[in-house]
């Protein structure tokens, strides 16, 4: 049944390649623009594998870190498994949970590399996620060297530094009052 469908797939797949091939007509111009090896997509899925690891990591370390008595006494009082994974253990394990979210995001805010070998590296603002792209890290990362001292692009690039720094500030400062409330509340359980 599986292999018929897939075959099926596969035969329906040929079928429309074949006829837009025919007829002149490449849905890929029409609808995303042309495609262009090195974008944004792909920066996406391999920043999500870079950073994946680090979140699965932390998070099972807050998981594992409650205390096997908790979780013996809500299994006694009766509840199911499922009722102690997400009454019990995620509300004490949140804010390690948490934690893990927020490393993770900043560890792919800072990964400049990926982003100059896997986006193009091309200077050009496009909501198209199949074009390249280049961040602001990457940006002061490949023309700093090159900025002549006191020049207009390097006031530029320290202005650009400046607003990654605000904004990480900003962005930990809030994760960590997120975090402290849902630390709070563990312990009032």
């Amino acid at each position: 049944k599986y292999l018929l469908v897939f075959v099926l797939s596969i035969g329906a797949a040929w079928a429309i390649a074949a006829i837009t091939t025919v007829t002149g007509f490449d849905p890929r111009n029409a609808f995303f623009g042309t495609y262009v090896q090195r974008n944004a997509l792909i920066v996406g899925f391999v920043t999500g594998f870079a950073v994946i690891p680090i979140i699965y990591t932390l998070a099972e370390d807050a998981l594992s870190a409650v205390p096997q008595s908790l979780r013996s006494a809500s299994l006694g009082c009766g509840a199911t498994r499922w009722q102690t994974a997400t009454r019990v253990i995620l509300p004490v394990a949140l804010s390690g949970v948490f934690s893990a979210a927020m490393i993770g995001l900043g560890r792919a805010v800072g990964e400049t590399m990926i982003v100059l070998m896997a986006a193009g590296n091309t200077p050009l603002m496009d909501f198209n996620v199949f074009n390249g792209l280049r961040t602001l890290s990457a940006n002061i990362a490949v023309e700093l060297p090159e900025a002549v001292k006191d020049g207009t692009l390097y006031r530029m690039l320290f202005l650009a530094a400046l607003t990654l720094f605000i904004l990480t500030f900003v962005v930990n400062t809030v994760a960590e009052v997120i975090r402290q409330r849902f630390r709070k509340r563990a312990y009032q359980l």
